[in-house]
């Protein structure tokens, strides 16, 4: 019976070759996109889920300040996870994990490299998590302060095929380190990725040998820098926790009154903040809808056809229920019609995937790959296929069993109104899901167009820069007075950090009117005299730093610095940050120093040459390649055996909005393919309404109308729909796209214009699908069509 029924399926689909190119091509699209974004999706929502013990493992964060400067920090500082353990006893373990910032160079034999993803951590990180040694032990990783871990594409980058165990890396010059351990390779979907581990036991003794105000790593509530991941006693509550940690805090360092502990959970730590917002989880939402829309585009097209189409077969499905077919029989055999077509367009979706599988990683910033040997993407491409075959074959086959044969032999079953009315109001489905795509595809282009544009209250034109060695920071006046007579060069400052985005913040500070248990969290930066008139920043009030000594007690607070501290006439008025306490001299005009989605917080610029360890040079465009050499040069001069490395601020800028550029991008194609889809569906629906009404239009032709009028009559009650479809996606988009924007402080005016163009760009599209049908049915030759009247 089987046998019959898909040799019957084949001998029809090949009789109808146009209808079942369209299909094959409308399903095969939609099912290796759709397939495409749920493995994306997939890789997104199990990050860190390979640990055995993720259920009991959370990371430690702090939400510090109060009023309208709360902030959420991911690192925290380093004693609290280790009195935690020893004092908690829902805690049964803890790991700490923070950048190496200690070294920059590392040699072995000939072989020098710059580490930039190198770590300090505790041994209990390998037991903790499951980032298993493949050589070494896990239970003692470091035999003593000069070990070193590192992975296996670090191994083989440094020893090639020798035994890494036992080798001797130099770091700096300075210090070497034994290879104790080597560790599998960091899954993709991981979180924590590093290639080298130092013992956290070398941190403290670097940090804290010789200081004389009793700070240690075990007492330092100062540096919020460590990652802190404590491990609870299975099935333990969190419950209280966070209230606990403060306390023991506050024991310690009794004026933070601000500092809260969050804990989150380490599989959410991808997805979602701390706080439990967005943390992109958004986006992943998104893109499974965008997913299930393609996919539903993709059951329209077949729905639509086969329920269109069903009156031609009216006269087949009775002569084989005269003949005895039973009901049920026949929605088996259109049922298994379906299913061999979703079988060969799986199958050529399974053969795209592979062919487009870079290109997809490429925009999207993964590295999945298409396996068929893994269980997870059958399971994926069986879900997804057997839910949309479902979804397409259930109302056709149900459509096409239940003609009565005698009705359909005389010739006198006609299209019910509510087919027509279903087929419609799928039309209508599909472009408004296309119409949505198109305008979240303009107004994703408007937002990252509107960053690219903003007065960021800095100039970062034609600047790159750089972070210099102890030896080149020494000699800054030297290298800098050489520079500025290089041809391309113009001007040269320094800082201690990057301006597109400072990294570090603290609330060790005070005002005169601070209260007793306010924070205000401020980024500061030390910059040199002529780093306000090298980014064209503009001073509010005050003056600038003049360069003299006296500048090492001066600030510089910008506006929403002044505003948060609600500091009245600011100049001359006390500040003090850290250890130092001074005046402040001026108050600069607000300037973004973080990403977009950020407010502006607020910001404290000192001077102490001591600290700028980052240049900035800017240059003409034309004149760029001779200004990058002549800075190679002198890096070469101080640094010879570190390799230069540079970055313009345009790019630095630009990265900080990768995931909105992937997004931006991958929306394009999206709504690229769902219109093409959806095209595909108007355009055999043209082709089957240009056929069943061949006779009526030669008739008219006969009676006059023109080749115009015919194309109006064929296209108006498509148009129709088009139409509806856009004052039905308008408000789904605008809400939809709102959402999106809200994660950004800073945002363009969606605006009544991006569905003007989106709706207009629709009907031209189906203008043009539709045109190829009408055109070739209006210009036919009457005489054929009316030749068996």
């Amino acid at each position: 019976m089987i046998k019959n029924y898909i040799k019957t399926a084949w001998r029809n689909l090949l009789k109808n070759k146009f209808y079942t190119a369209i299909n094959i091509l409308g399903l095969t699209t939609g099912l290796t996109v759709g397939i495409l974004i749920l493995l994306w999706v997939q890789d997104e929502t199990t990050f860190d889920s390979f640990h055995k013990k993720s259920a009991d493992i959370y990371r430690l964060e702090n939400r510090v300040g109060t009023g309208g400067s709360i902030q959420i920090w991911e690192n925290t500082a380093a004693p609290i996870g280790v009195l935690a353990k020893k004092e908690l006893s829902q805690v049964k373990d803890v790991a700490r994990l923070t950048n190496n910032f200690s070294y920059a160079l590392f040699k072995y034999k000939d072989k020098v490299f710059n580490e930039e993803h190198a770590a300090y951590t505790d041994p209990s990180f390998f037991t903790m998590f499951d980032f298993k040694l493949i050589q070494g032990n896990n239970e003692k990783p470091f035999v003593d302060n000069n070990s070193v871990i590192v992975t296996e594409t670090t191994a083989k980058k440094y020893f090639g095929d020798d035994n890494p165990i036992g080798k001797v890396i130099t770091a700096d010059d300075t210090t070497s380190f034994t290879v104790t351990g080597v560790i599998k390779d960091f899954p993709k979907n991981s979180s924590i990725k590093k290639d080298m581990f130092f013992p956290m036991s070398l941190l403290a003794k670097n940090m804290y040998t010789g200081r004389t105000d009793g700070r240690n790593i075990d007492n330092d509530f100062n540096q919020f820098m460590y990652e802190t991941y404590l491990q609870l006693q299975p099935n333990t509550s969190v419950a209280g926790l966070p209230e606990k940690l403060k306390q023991i805090h506050l024991r310690v360092k009794a004026d933070d009154t601000d500092v809260l502990y969050l804990l989150q959970s380490l599989p959410s730590m991808h997805l979602y903040k701390a706080d439990g917002t967005d943390g992109g989880i958004g986006t992943v939402k998104m893109f499974i809808i965008i997913a299930l829309l393609i996919l539903v585009i993709a059951c329209i097209n077949y729905v639509n056809l086969s329920t269109a189409r069903s009156m031609l077969r009216a006269k087949e499905v009775s002569m084989r229920k005269i003949v005895g077919a039973g009901k049920m029989q026949l929605f088996m055999q259109f049922i298994v019609e379906t299913a061999l077509l979703f079988l060969l367009a799986t199958t050529l979706a399974i053969g795209l995937m592979f062919v487009l599988m870079p290109s997809f990683n490429h925009i999207s910033g993964k590295e999945l790959v298409f396996d068929l040997a893994d269980f997870h993407i059958w399971k994926v491409i069986l879900i997804t296929m057997l839910a949309t075959l479902a979804a397409s074959s259930i109302y056709p086959a149900f459509l096409l069993s239940s003609f009565e044969p005698l009705k359909a032999l005389k010739g006198k079953v006609s299209a019910r109104i509510s087919d027509a009315v279903f087929r419609k109001v799928l039309v209508v489905l599909q472009f408004s899901f296309s119409i949505a795509l198109i305008a979240g595809t303009f107004i994703i282009g408007k937002q990252l167009h509107y960053i690219r544009s903003k007065q960021l209250g800095y100039d970062k034109e034609n600047v790159f820069g750089f972070f210099m060695r102890p030896g080149m920071q020494k000699h800054f006046d030297a290298v800098k007075a050489d520079l500025l007579k290089q041809p391309g060069i113009t001007q040269v400052t320094r800082a201690s950090g990057n301006i597109v985005q400072i990294g570090y913040q603290t609330g060790d500070n005070y005002w005169d009117g601070k209260g007793k248990d306010e924070t205000m969290m401020v980024r500061p930066i030390a910059i040199d005299n002529n780093f306000l008139d090298f980014f064209k920043m503009k001073l509010q009030s005050g003056n600038n730093f003049t360069g003299s000594q006296a500048d090492s007690m001066h600030f510089i607070l910008n506006e929403t610095a002044v505003q948060a501290a609600r500091i009245k006439d600011p100049i001359g008025k006390k500040f003090k940050l850290w250890n130092v306490e001074g005046t402040i001299i001026g108050v600069i005009k607000d300037f973004h120093l973080a990403s977009m989605k950020n407010k502006i917080e607020p910001a404290v610029l000192f001077y102490a040459p001591q600290k700028m360890g980052a240049i900035y040079i800017k240059t003409t465009g034309e004149k760029a390649p001779q200004a990058i050499a002549a800075a190679e040069k002198q890096w070469k001069s101080y640094s010879a055996d570190f390799p230069f490395t540079y970055m313009f601020l345009d790019e630095v800028y630009n990265n900080m909005y990768k995931s909105e550029q992937r997004t931006g991008s991958l929306f394009n194609v999206f709504a690229l393919i769902a219109i093409v889809i959806s095209c595909l569906g108007l355009f055999g629906l043209a082709a089957y309404t240009a056929q069943v009404r061949t006779k009526e239009i030669g008739v008219r032709k006969v009676l006059g109308a023109s080749v115009s009028g015919i194309i109006q009559l064929l296209a108006a009650d498509f148009i129709k729909l088009v139409l509806i479809a856009i004052v039905i996606a308008t408000p789904v988009a605008w809400y939809m796209m709102n959402k999106w924007l809200q994660d950004f402080a800073y945002k363009t005016n969606i605006g009544w214009m991006v569905f003007v163009f989106a709706g207009l760009a629709a009907i031209a599209i189906a203008v043009i699908t539709i045109s190829v049908q009408a055109i070739k049915a209006a210009i036919a030759n009457p005489v054929k069509s009316l030749r068996t009247e």
